[in-house]
C-alpha cells in the first residue's frame, strides 16, 4: 500500500514537469525537458563559458536561462575573486550591472511615469530640465528639441561621456547638480534627433534627473519601491549594504591595491552621482534578473506582481517607427542596432532585446520564444580586460538550437 502511495505521488511530481515550488521574489526551477528545451545541446554552454574563463577573459561567470517563467540553467563558474584572496564563484553572487542598470532600473522605473500619465515619450526634455539645449543646424541655425525617447533610443546626438577628471577638476566629486547643469548647457549635440545613433550615458544619466524631479525621490529609492521590492527581489539594489554586499564580486583593483566591492565601478556612477545614477549603479545576481526577465515576458508582472503593464512591454521592445532604420534601439534596450550581436544568430531578429555591462554582465531575452540568456561575469577584476561578446553570441546560439517548442 505504502509503496503504491509513493509511485502516485511520484508520477504527480513528474506531472507537474518537475517543478519546485518558488520562494518569494524567486522562479520555480524545472527541468529543461518539462519546458520543451533539449537538455543535451543546452549543456553545451559549459565550454564555452569554461573557455572564456581558460583564455583569461574574466575570472569566472554565472549563467542562468529562463523559459517562460521558470527557470532551466543555473550555474557558477569559475572563481568570483582571485584578488586579494582567491574565491569560487556561487550562483548567488552579486554583480555590478554597469549598463545593464539603464534597463532594469531607470527604463523600468521611467516606463511607469508614462503608464501612470506623468510623462509623454515625445516630451522635449526642457519641460523638466530647464535651459536643457536643443540640437543646433550649424548651416541653417534651425533648432530641433531633443525628446524623452531621443534618450532611450540613443538617438538624440548627446555626447557619449564625459572626461571625469577634467570634470572633477571644475566642478568637484559628489556634484550630481552641476553634471545635470553641464549635460543641459554645454555638452555637445552631434547630430539632429532620430536621425543617427550614438550610444550614451549622459543621456541615461538626463532621465535620471527628469524622473526624480517629477517624483521628488531619486532614482535608486525609486526603483527599489516601485521594481525590485515590488518582485520581491532580494539582492537587487543601488548602493548594496549587509548580507548583499557581502555577496559582491569584486571589479577593478584600485590604486590602493584592493579592488572595488559593492562601490559601483562606473566613474560618473561613482564619483559624482555616489551610486545613485541613471546610467550605472544596480547589483543583483542571476536569479534576481531571472525574475525581471520573466516578468517581462509574461507581459510586465509575475507571481502576481506588477511592474508595468503589457501594452506597455510591447511599446518598450519596438523600435521606433520615426528613427532611422539603421539605429535599431527600442525603449532602453538594443533591439537590433550594431551593437545587437550579443542575441547571437538564432533568436528574433525584431522581438528579441538586449543589453551589456561593461564590468561584464548581460542580458538576451527573446519574446516570442519566451527564452532569456543572463550571463554574468566581473571580466575587470582584477584589471579592465577580457572580451566577452563572441562568448556571448555562442552562449545565446545554443541556448536558442535547444529550444524545441
Amino acid at each position: 500500500m505504502k509503496r503504491s502511495l509513493l509511485i502516485i505521488l511520484f508520477c504527480a511530481f513528474l506531472a507537474t514537469g518537475c517543478t519546485t515550488t518558488p520562494a518569494p521574489g524567486k522562479l520555480a526551477k524545472a527541468t529543461p525537458e518539462s519546458q520543451r528545451m533539449n537538455p543535451k545541446i543546452l549543456s553545451r554552454v559549459d565550454s564555452v563559458v569554461f573557455k572564456a574563463i581558460e583564455e583569461g577573459q574574466c575570472p569566472g561567470a554565472v549563467l542562468s536561462v529562463v523559459k517562460g517563467d521558470k527557470l532551466v540553467y543555473l550555474k557558477a563558474y569559475g572563481n568570483k575573486s582571485v584578488v586579494p584572496d582567491t574565491v569560487a564563484m556561487t550562483t548567488e553572487t552579486v554583480f555590478d550591472l554597469a549598463s545593464v542598470s539603464k534597463c532594469v532600473g531607470t527604463t523600468l522605473s521611467f516606463l511607469q511615469l508614462v503608464e501612470n500619465g506623468s510623462i509623454r515619450l515625445t516630451d522635449p526634455v526642457d519641460m523638466y530640465i530647464p535651459d536643457f539645449q536643443p540640437w543646433v543646424d550649424p548651416g541653417t541655425g534651425e533648432k530641433t528639441d531633443i525628446r524623452i525617447i531621443d534618450l532611450l533610443t540613443h538617438s538624440s546626438g548627446i555626447a557619449s561621456y564625459i572626461t571625469v577628471p577634467a570634470y572633477v577638476e571644475r566642478f568637484g566629486e559628489a556634484t550630481p547638480d552641476s553634471l545635470i547643469r553641464y549635460i543641459a548647457t554645454e555638452v555637445k549635440r552631434n547630430f539632429k534627433p532620430t536621425t543617427d545613433y550614438l550610444y550614451s550615458c549622459l543621456n541615461f544619466v538626463t532621465l535620471q534627473h527628469i524622473l526624480q524631479n517629477i517624483t521628488g525621490e531619486k532614482l535608486c529609492d525609486y526603483a527599489q519601491r516601485h521594481i525590485f521590492d515590488v518582485l520581491e527581489l532580494a539582492n537587487t539594489c543601488y548602493n548594496p549594504t549587509g548580507s548583499t554586499l557581502e555577496l559582491c564580486a569584486p571589479t577593478e583593483v584600485q590604486a590602493d591595491g584592493l579592488p572595488l566591492v559593492g562601490n559601483v565601478h562606473d566613474p560618473i556612477a561613482r564619483i559624482i552621482n555616489v551610486g545613485n545614477s541613471g546610467n550605472a549603479g544596480v547589483f543583483s545576481n542571476a536569479e534576481d534578473l531571472s525574475v525581471i526577465a520573466a516578468a517581462l515576458m509574461n507581459g510586465g508582472q509575475i507571481h502576481g506582481n506588477r511592474i508595468l503593464g503589457k501594452m506597455t512591454v510591447e511599446r518598450m521592445i519596438r523600435v521606433p517607427e520615426e528613427n532611422s532604420p539603421h539605429i535599431g534601439r527600442a525603449l532602453g534596450w538594443d533591439n537590433r542596432s550594431s551593437a545587437a550581436g550579443i542575441r547571437g544568430d538564432l533568436f528574433s531578429r525584431t522581438r528579441t532585446i538586449c543589453h551589456t555591462g561593461y564590468t561584464g554582465t548581460s542580458m538576451v531575452i527573446d519574446m516570442d520564444s519566451k527564452t532569456a540568456v543572463i550571463l554574468l561575469t566581473n571580466r575587470v577584476h582584477p584589471e579592465d580586460k577580457g572580451a566577452l561578446a563572441r562568448t556571448r553570441a555562442l552562449v545565446a546560439n545554443i541556448v536558442a538550437a535547444s529550444v524545441e517548442e
